[in-house]
């Protein structure tokens, strides 16, 4: 293996004589669209049984890669190879299906159907013209899943399956065309910490089974958890390739933005403590929410950002879109600087100085098919003309100082959003946010599916607004998003089961996070957090599914 590491660690080559040839090999792959140049030069080698990541920002050329691997592009320059052999032609599916597979971040699982009929989809019989034999496609569904240990009945349907399980069925689709080497597209996106655990134990399975895999994830701590080896593209080119273990994180993120950066994280360690005689600006008091939370109470004072930190079943989410108006409480008070948030209304939350960063960008944060302008003024059309007009002129001039703001890359305000990048669709979503000048700020998972420098430029931004006097909740399970709080309130099953003040551990949190109440730090029970633990919303079997509703 020295020698193909060799030829990897320089992104690509011929692997020594006696060396299995790499599952896939692209060389002096160049693409362009119109001006526009998505790939210079580019390379990447992947060894039989590998686990690759490929990381960069946002643009950097990962998806124009993915779309020539997959065949669905074809690269003006350069050459690929599969196993040592050229690529099949463009447009010859089964050619490419039984090379190589993409397992997409946005599933493409039909959901009415079982699961044995999308592993078999549109090839359940044995001809065009031959009738499909149930019995038989179920026990090929059966064989195939045992084979690659996907523990999945091939009769339910799709839409009863995990995230989970939704991937495992895809991964085995893709391994039964033949592929020895499977493209993850940020896999982990939208699975909690056990459920990454699992995925992960999975992939390595499989890995013993020859499987190669292209790993690609915006989460560096899951490049050093799975992968061996590392390719760092920017700005459309290769940067470097490397083994993981060789490189340490800070110069990981340095190969990627170009730039040596302080983390927003860093900057609290020495940040003087909120006063406790701030005023409270954000107050939950005996919040109860059917399947999500019980007797919740907890406050945020002005200059601080806490963290309200849970796995998916935990109903953190759910809280933080009670306190923007998306859900009526069964009971409990929610107030903003004194005044009262009516139940399950936004212009409420609004009124009284909610802001929303939503969990989902695309479902529930953006109008695709508009303006960058028009969605970063959504909230604010009140103030863009008088007796309800929207005058032109004053949208295009409040975008223009929420773009220069929030550092939004855009040719301009009339962009569609649904060309930007991911990193600046999410600073439009907090753009919006902002543009009612907030109180207080909820941002859940506010960093979900975005480069790592516009995951600092994010934080940071958060971080300031507390430090202008305003408030700030983060609701999320990922640990770089919590390190910007200044305190932590961690919900298991709808419980506050700990809180945890700056310096706090990883293992603790996470144990917190997980319910293991023998690993966690014991909670710094403060009056700041309450929840009355006689009754858990963990023994009603709705509290298992209400996220996924909420997510």
């Amino acid at each position: 293996m020295a020698d193909t590491a060799t030829a990897a660690a320089n992104g690509g080559g011929t692997p020594a004589a006696g060396s299995p040839a790499p599952v896939a090999e692209a060389t002096g792959i160049s693409k362009r669209f119109g001006a526009t140049v998505a790939l210079r030069d580019a390379r990447i080698t992947i060894a039989p049984g590998e686990a690759h990541a490929l990381v960069g920002r946002n643009g950097a050329g990962k998806s124009t890669l993915v779309s020539i691997l997959t065949g669905l592009q074809h690269a003006d320059t350069g050459t690929l190879r599969f196993s040592g052999e050229a690529a099949p032609a463009v447009g010859d599916i089964g050619a490419w299906r039984s090379r190589v597979a993409c397992v997409y971040q946005k599933s493409t699982i039909l959901q009415d159907l079982t699961v044995a009929e999308n592993l078999f989809l549109n090839r359940q019989s044995d001809g065009p013209l031959r009738p499909i034999r149930w019995k038989q496609l179920r026990a090929r569904a059966e064989e195939l899943l045992a084979g690659y240990g996907v523990d999945v009945k091939a009769d339910a349907r799709a839409r009863d399956l995990t995230v989970e399980q939704r991937q495992f069925v895809e991964i085995a689709r893709a391994l039964s065309f033949g592929a020895r080497f499977i493209i993850l597209d940020e896999p982990t996106a939208k699975l909690d910490a056990r459920g990454i655990n699992r995925l992960f134990d999975k992939l390595h399975d499989l890995q013993r089974q020859g499987v190669a895999f292209l790993f690609i994830s915006h989460h560096l701590q899951e490049v050093y958890d799975l992968c061996t080896t590392v390719t760092v593209y920017r700005d459309a080119a290769h940067i470097l390739t490397a083994p993981v273990a060789q490189l340490h994180h800070q110069a990981l993120v340095e190969a990627m933005t170009g730039e040596t950066t302080v983390t927003a994280a860093a900057t609290v360690e020495n940040r003087p403590p909120v006063r406790s005689d701030s005023p409270e600006l954000l107050r939950v008091e005996d919040l109860t929410l059917p399947g999500a939370c019980q007797d919740l109470s907890l406050t945020v004072r002005a200059g601080e950002v806490v963290g309200l930190a849970g796995a998916a079943a935990s109903g953190n989410v759910r809280v933080g879109e009670t306190i923007a108006g998306l859900h009526r409480p069964e009971q409990g008070t929610i107030s903003v600087g004194g005044r009262r948030v009516r139940g399950g209304s936004v212009p409420s939350a609004l009124a009284v100085g909610v802001g929303l960063v939503p969990e989902d960008r695309h479902l529930q944060g953006l109008v695709n098919n508009r303006s960058v302008a028009e969605n970063a003024t959504l909230t604010v059309t009140d103030q863009l003309g008088p007796y309800g007009t929207v005058l032109p002129a004053r949208t295009r001039t409040f975008a223009q100082r929420m773009i220069r703001d929030l550092d939004i890359k855009t040719p301009g305000g009339a962009t569609p959003v649904s060309a930007l990048s991911g990193g600046n669709q999410q600073k439009v979503v907090v753009a919006r946010a902002l543009a009612t000048d907030p109180h207080v700020l909820v941002a859940i998972r506010p960093t979900n599916g975005v480069d790592v420098k516009s995951k600092e430029f994010l934080l940071r931004r958060i971080r300031q607004i507390a430090d202008g006097g305003k408030a700030a909740l983060i609701v999320s399970d990922e640990l770089d998003d919590l390190k910007v709080c200044d305190r932590l309130v961690v919900m298991f099953h709808g419980r506050a089961v700990a809180e945890f003040d700056r310096g706090w551990k990883d293992e603790h949190v996470v144990a917190a996070m997980e319910g293991v109440a023998d690993r966690a730090e014991p909670p710094h029970t403060t009056s700041h957090t309450t929840s009355r633990t006689t009754s858990d919303p963990a023994s009603d079997p709705a509290s298992d599914t209400t996220e996924d509703h909420g997510r």
